[in-house]
C-alpha cells in the first residue's frame, strides 16, 4: 500500500480540529480528524461530494446545539 498524501483546506487554521482528505489508489477518499489520528474514515468521491452538497443546503442544521 503506497502511503497516502494527507491534505486539508488552506482555510483551515494551524489548530487541532481538522479535517484531512487523502486519495488512496482504491478510488476511495480516506478522511482523518487531526484530534484522533488513529480514526481513518473511507468513503467514495461521490459519497463525499453528496455529504457536502447536503451540509451547503442546510440538511444537517438540526443536529447542532
Amino acid at each position: 500500500m503506497a502511503a497516502l498524501h494527507w491534505q486539508k483546506s488552506s482555510y483551515s487554521p494551524e489548530a487541532n480540529g481538522c479535517v484531512h482528505l487523502a486519495a488512496a489508489e482504491d478510488g476511495t477518499v480516506k478522511l482523518v480528524e487531526s484530534d484522533d489520528p488513529d480514526v481513518i474514515l473511507t468513503t467514495t468521491p461521490e459519497k463525499l461530494h453528496a455529504f457536502i452538497l447536503g451540509v451547503k443546503a442546510g440538511e444537517f442544521d438540526r443536529f447542532t446545539v
